[in-house]
Formats: C-alpha cells, sequence, structure tokens
C-alpha cells in the first residue's frame, strides 16, 4: 500500500533551537521522529518510535523555551500551541507563576491509507468510537476518516485542540472538503457540538477526545438527531468505558438492577446484576491495540450486554499482513474479559462476584486438559503453591506471562491497569481478578480453575476425606444418628457430597 505522507517537517524543526535542530537532523532523522521534549535545565530529548535519545549534550535553558514560544502561535486554555497550516502541537508545562519551563513538540502527521482497514465501517454511517493509548494513531485515524466521508457526505470537525485541521484559521488539505469549527475554551466543546447540528446540517461530525461528562450527553443528542458520530475517547479497551462513570453513558450506561427471585433462578445469578441503562450512543467500538491493530466491537449492545453478564464477547480483530493485505479473525475463546470478579476460561463467573449471569459448565467442558501454567501478579506464589498443595492440584507457576495459560491478580492491581495486566490482555491470556489475595480467595480460584479435574489428581488428603465419609455412611446405615466429619477445603467437600 503507498502512503501519501503530508507532514511538514521542516515547519516544526525550524522553530527549535539551532543546537536541537541540528541533533535531530544528525542523530535520529525524522522518518520516526514522534516528539521533541525540551525540559528546562535537562538536555533535549528525541522520542521515537523505538525508543528515545539524546539530542544535544547542552542543556535546555530559559533562552531556548522563549526561543519557540515565540515563533509558533499563542497557547490555548489547554496549554497548546500549533504552527499554522501543519498539524504539528506544541504543548506547554508551566511554573506555580505561569511561566513556561517545558514544552513537547509533537510531530503530526497526515497519512493516506489508514482507514482502510475500516473503510467498510466508516462508509456505512453507523456511529463509530475509536480507542487507544496515547500516540498511537487515533487522531491520525480520524482526520482520514474525515477526509474519506468529505467526498460523500456534509462533514464538520469540532476540532477543540486544532489537532485535526491543524492551527491556524484555513484547515489543512488533509481534512480535504470537511468544515471545521474551533472551540474557544475547551470546557464549552459540548456546546460546539450541538451548535455544529444545529446550524451546519452535518452528516456527519467528527470529534477528538470525548472525556466530560457534558461532552458524552451532546454526543448522545446528536447521535439521536441522525447524525453519524465519529469521536475517539480516553481508554484502551470496552471495560475501561464502562467502569468510567464520566464515559459510560457512550456505550449505554450501567445500572444496578434487582431480579426477582424466579428472574436470578432463570440465569443461575445473584439477585442484583449489572445492566446496561440504555442504547449506545455508538454502534461500532474500535480498540486500537497497535498501529493497524484493531479489536472491532461491530454490535456494542450486545458486547457491552455479554461483558455486564460475565460472558466473553469476542470482537473481531483486523491487522495488516506483511503484503499489506487485510486480514480478519474473530479473537480466541481463551481471551477473557475481566471485571470487578474473575471468571475462568470458560466464561464461568466466580460465586460471589457480581459479574451477574454465568452459563454453565458441561462435562465435556470440565475433562478437557486443565490450564496449569500461571503467571501470578501481585499475588503471593508461597501462598498458591500451598494453597495448590492442600487442594492436589498440580499448577505451575511461570516466570513470564508470555509462558502462561492463564494471568491471576487481584482488583487493586487491575483497576489501575498496570502494564503487565494491559500486555497479557493484548496477547490474548485469560485474565483473573481476585478480590484480594488471601488463602480463601487463591483457593476459591483454584477450586474454579481445577474442579472439573479433581478425579484426575492423586492427593492423599482426597483419599483420606473419602475414605472418611465412606465410613460415615455405612454408620448411618448401620443406625447412627450423627456423624462428625473433620473440616475439609471446598474442593475435597464437593468431593465428599458426590458420595
Amino acid at each position: 500500500m503507498n502512503k501519501e505522507d503530508l507532514d511538514d517537517i521542516s515547519a516544526i524543526l525550524d522553530v527549535l533551537p539551532p543546537a536541537v535542530c541540528k541533533g535531530v537532523r544528525q542523530y535520529g532523522g525524522t522518518d520516526d521522529l514522534l516528539e521533541i521534549v525540551l525540559d528546562l535545565g535537562r538536555r533535549p530529548m528525541g522520542r521515537y518510535v523505538n525508543g528515545e535519545i539524546e539530542l544535544s549534550e547542552i542543556d535546555i535553558s530559559r533562552v531556548d523555551i522563549d526561543l519557540v514560544a515565540e515563533r509558533i502561535g499563542e497557547f490555548d486554555g489547554d496549554n497548546r500551541a500549533g504552527i499554522e497550516r501543519t498539524l504539528h502541537r506544541i504543548s506547554g508545562i508551566r511554573n506555580r507563576r505561569g511561566a513556561l519551563v517545558g514544552l513537547t513538540c509533537r510531530v503530526g502527521r497526515a497519512v493516506y491509507g489508514t482507514i482502510e482497514i475500516v473503510e467498510d465501517l466508516i462508509m456505512s454511517g453507523v456511529g463509530i468510537l475509536l480507542l487507544g493509548r496515547p500516540g498511537i494513531g487515533k487522531t491520525t485515524m480520524l482526520r482520514e476518516a474525515a477526509r474519506v466521508l468529505a467526498a460523500k457526505r456534509r462533514v464538520v470537525i469540532v476540532d477543540t485542540s486544532n489537532e485535526i485541521g491543524g492551527d491556524g484559521d484555513i484547515p489543512h488539505p488533509a481534512v480535504g472538503r470537511a468544515r471545521r469549527m474551533q472551540v474557544k475554551n475547551t470546557a464549552l466543546q459540548h456546546e460546539v457540538m450541538i451548535e455544529a447540528v444545529e446550524n451546519h446540517n452535518p452528516e456527519t461530525i467528527v470529534i477528538d477526545e470525548i472525556g466530560r461528562e457534558q461532552e458524552a450527553a451532546a454526543a448522545r443528542t446528536i447521535a439521536e438527531r441522525g447524525v453519524q458520530l465519529i469521536a475517539t475517547a480516553h481508554g484502551n479497551t470496552l471495560d475501561n468505558i464502562l467502569i468510567n462513570p464520566t464515559l459510560s453513558d457512550l456505550v449505554g450506561g450501567v445500572e444496578s438492577v434487582t431480579l426477582s427471585d424466579e428472574e436470578a433462578r432463570r440465569r443461575r445469578s445473584q439477585k442484583t446484576v449489572l445492566e446496561r441503562r440504555s442504547a449506545p450512543t455508538f454502534q461500532v467500538l474500535v480498540e486500537i491495540v497497535e498501529r493497524e491493530r484493531l479489536n472491532i466491537h461491530t454490535d456494542l449492545g450486545r458486547a457491552v450486554d455479554l461483558h455486564l453478564r460475565g460472558r466473553q464477547c469476542n470482537p473481531e480483530f483486523r491487522f495488516r499482513d506483511g503484503l499489506g493485505g487485510i486480514e480478519r479473525q474473530v479473537a480466541p475463546v481463551g481471551s477473557a474479559v475481566p471485571q470487578q470478579g474473575w471468571r475462568n476460561k470458560f466464561g464461568k463467573a466466580m460465586p460471589g462476584s457480581g459479574l451477574g449471569e454465568s452459563p454453565s459448565i458441561g462435562v465435556s467442558d470440565a475433562r478437557r486438559a486443565p490450564p496449569t501454567h500461571v503467571y501470578a501478579y501481585g499475588i503471593t506464589e508461597q501462598r498458591l503453591k500451598m494453597v495448590a498443595g492442600r487442594l492436589g492440584v498440580p499448577l505451575r507457576l511461570v516466570s513470564g506471562f508470555d509462558m502462561a495459560q492463564v494471568f491471576v491478580t487481584h482488583k487493586s492491581h487491575y483497576r489501575r491497569k498496570e502494564r503487565p495486566i494491559s500486555d497479557a490482555e493484548a496477547l490474548g491470556i485469560p485474565v483473573y481478578v481476585l478480590r484480594s489475595g488471601s488463602v480463601h480467595q487463591i483457593e476459591s480460584f483454584l477450586v474454579e480453575l481445577f474442579g472439573g479435574y479433581i478425579g484426575d489428581f492423586d492427593s492423599e488428603e482426597l483419599k483420606l476425606a473419602i475414605s472418611d465419609v465412606d465410613s460415615a455412611i455405612q454408620d448411618v446405615l448401620s443406625g447412627t444418628n450423627r456423624v462428625e466429619l473433620a473440616p475439609q477445603p471446598s474442593l475435597i467437600r464437593r468431593e465428599q457430597h458426590r458420595r
């Protein structure tokens, strides 16, 4: 695939101090350059796709900071400025007196062809929400979507930070025929969104970074008026949106519902469960895992429902192969979607986890080979080994999650979405989230993970417990009214009950 690069690197190099500009040209080049970081009293750094390098051995001075500030446009209320008719963005860091002490100069690039991987969805007219970490290419994809759609539809861009259409009054050529509305104050973004619908008769509205409750409400209003909305939001996965009270309305919102006794029995769930409150604002959710590697929920309402009921919602996985073609796959069955509790590889929720409905596991599933290779993150390995030994299960703790069949952690780590957890999810490794690292929680985890295979394990403790219950049964049949049995773990009690 041939992509036409529309970025003007020379424009951003021209505003840099001479020593920094020389360093970019000499040490790193510009092809893979992402950002240039200038901090007062420190050496300038160049951030590239594959890492960072120092661009000069001379520390940045106040003169250098002021020089750059003089050569660019004015800083807005969000401490962002640009270079007219380009897509480059300069963000400032200020001290308590309001003086600039640091600059992040991000290279803005417009690249043709970035939406080919989802062009069928964009042209279908459905609302699309893009998620991904900073710098992964959300805005680039948004800009290209505006250009392609504008060739056939009336497109208005609500450009809060001038990242989509560039700085200045004339939009960058990369947005094609799309019209651009700038936002005077970031706090007024939602008002400009509504103004765009009421005044300019758009068929599609494109907006970057929905992050406030008023903006989420404005997005719902736009969608209900029949206008296609394509937007980005902070987060990596559907789960990030669901647990964010400000943004959850974008996917329909979440509310607690109390079921009747009959309905709870039918669902095999607790009486209080989580349900989707309304129809999602967007019909499609695109999770940008890497550049040109996407997870796509094409039916967002159904994905949210499955997620809240503790079931797997396998997205469509699209990526570009080595020959430039687009491959499509359904996510593997083992790619669990964790919530506030944990589920096993078959999608069954842990009792008491609050995950709602949980499908039962058939006998054929229960006799499959158990996932014995476990990576523990934030869970005491010694305690895991102790409980596994007591239960007689063949647990193997591995040193790297890339060797693991399952990944186990507890909710305090999962809520912070620490890097190993995100990497494991990206690899499709089932992630189990425990409420804590207590012996009871670990035992419950191992019971669910290995419970279906208990008959295959050679445990002396189990043999003794079964022998005790057999003797007790004979005593009762012989006329004894009551027989006391020694306390046992829940896994062994389950086997005793089957006698």
